[in-house]
């Protein structure tokens, strides 16, 4: 299924917004699909770069555009977790090599790398705007009707992994967005109580 949006807004184009309840039941209900029931069909080509345009779209203090997308399907994402398992081996670590599975098994995965640039923007805002990127490219790919899973594991924060993956300088891996459809319903977790997360600043006497 191929979806189209609206087309882009140019620069300096008024958006008028409106409600949207379909998206607050969206989200009312978004869950996660496990990553080893992701299985074909994955997104295509031409829903990827939808997805991609959308995630784009999210939050940048400065507009640095601090995040890239490495898309790893087929016989590039089987390399690059070879090179993974071999590394893992390298090192006689069969823990690491059966972690590995997530990584394997969906058909499509988008690594999110945040790429932070030199400047006035604090470089924790910028981490915070490639996180965003992740979590809207997790969402509109859920929102398609696919499966979902953002990961990230001992593969995202090795230094060896990382240059198998082509990082550099100050980036790091944000997160790993794993894209399928699943072979069962995902169920609904424990969510946290609120009460004792919320609190109200009183003001200073």
């Amino acid at each position: 299924m191929t979806f189209v949006l609206p087309p882009a807004p140019e620069f300096g184009d008024p958006l008028d917004l409106e409600p949207a309840p379909q998206v607050l039941a969206f989200l009312a209900r978004r869950r996660s699909a496990s990553a080893l029931t992701l299985a074909e069909p994955a997104p295509g080509e031409d829903d990827l770069a939808t997805l991609l345009r959308l995630a784009s779209r999210v939050p940048d203090h400065g507009k640095l555009a601090p995040w890239r997308f490495v898309v790893l399907r087929g016989i590039d994402k089987a390399a690059f977790a070879a090179d993974l398992e071999a590394l893992a081996l390298s090192r006689g670590d069969a823990k690491a090599v059966a972690k590995l599975g997530k990584l394997k098994v969906p058909p499509l995965c988008v690594a999110v790398i945040s790429s932070p640039k030199p400047g006035e923007i604090p470089e924790w805002e910028q981490r915070l705007s490639a996180g965003a990127a992740c979590t809207t490219l997790l969402y509109a790919t859920l929102a398609m009707g696919y499966g979902a899973n953002w990961i990230t594991d001992w593969y995202a924060y090795d230094a060896e992994a990382n240059a198998i993956l082509g990082l550099s300088g100050e980036e790091k891996l944000a997160g790993f967005i794993l894209m399928g459809t699943p072979r069962e319903a995902p169920l609904e977790r424990e969510r946290p109580q609120l009460a004792a997360l919320v609190s109200r600043q009183a003001a200073a006497r």
